[in-house]
């Protein structure tokens, strides 16, 4: 029994040394830090506000990092390979914003994907996970308490969509729905301070919670679908900073 344990070890000990573990390069592990970073940060920023195109400044950026330009001007590089940001000879690289006609086409489909998810909600969600997400949006039961904070409220606003697309644990809708939320989550933050959307905002989250909660997943996918198509009605009449 001993000499079998000692050939299984040894055995072991073989099949280590013969992988082909590659040692992580730090330059590659800092690119995909500083292209995360960079995404983080102009996915927070308002890029529907002003009539220029908001630039992105890699000496800026790189000090605010704490990085060279190298690292940031490869990452605007790959940000560009994704359509987020497009380099204009002897400008620089800004970013990418849509028309009101791909904004609405984004909504549509973001409308389709959410409302499958809270329709899967209904029925995948755990007690607790549902729990959570009356208990992580309590803290804005009403519009006025939301306008007090409204900056807060935004990034809640967004995190609450997220959130249901999350619950529907759907990992294609995710994938889907990954592509067009760095659009979705600019037009939200700019859109939901125009003509008091912030009360009708509250008003439906609470009645999505409600659907979710009670596991009707017609009532769940209809809210949803309403809400995000409502969006786009504000944008199509409202909206024309995006012509």
């Amino acid at each position: 029994m001993a000499n079998r344990d000692f050939m299984q070890q040894r055995k072991g000990c073989f099949m280590v040394k013969t992988l082909n573990i590659v040692p992580l390069e730090p330059a590659k592990v800092l690119k995909t830090q500083v292209y995360e970073a960079l995404k983080e940060i102009i996915g927070k920023m308002d890029i529907y506000s002003g009539e220029e195109l908001p630039r992105l400044d890699e000496r800026a950026l790189g000090e605010r990092l704490g990085v060279s330009r190298t690292p940031v001007r490869e990452a605007i590089s790959r940000l560009e390979q994704e359509g987020l940001v497009k380099n204009i000879a002897r400008r620089g690289a800004f970013i990418v914003r849509k028309t009101k006609d791909e904004i609405l086409d984004m909504i549509d489909a973001w409308a389709a994907l959410e409302s499958m998810a809270a329709r899967l909600a209904t029925s995948r969600a755990s007690d607790d996970e549902i729990a959570s997400l009356r208990r992580d949006f309590a803290s804005f039961g009403d519009s006025e308490e939301a306008r007090a904070h409204i900056d807060e409220y935004s990034e809640t606003n967004i995190k609450f969509h997220q959130t249901i697309i999350n619950l529907g644990k759907s990992a294609l809708i995710t994938q889907m729905s990954a592509q067009l939320f760095f659009h979705m989550r600019a037009i939200r933050a700019s859109t939901i301070k125009e003509r008091d959307r912030i009360s009708r905002s509250v008003i439906d989250h609470i009645r999505i919670i409600e659907a979710i909660e009670e596991r009707d997943p017609y009532h769940a996918e209809q809210l949803v679908r309403d809400h995000a198509l409502e969006l786009a009605k504000h944008v199509d009449k409202y909206v024309d900073y995006l012509d």
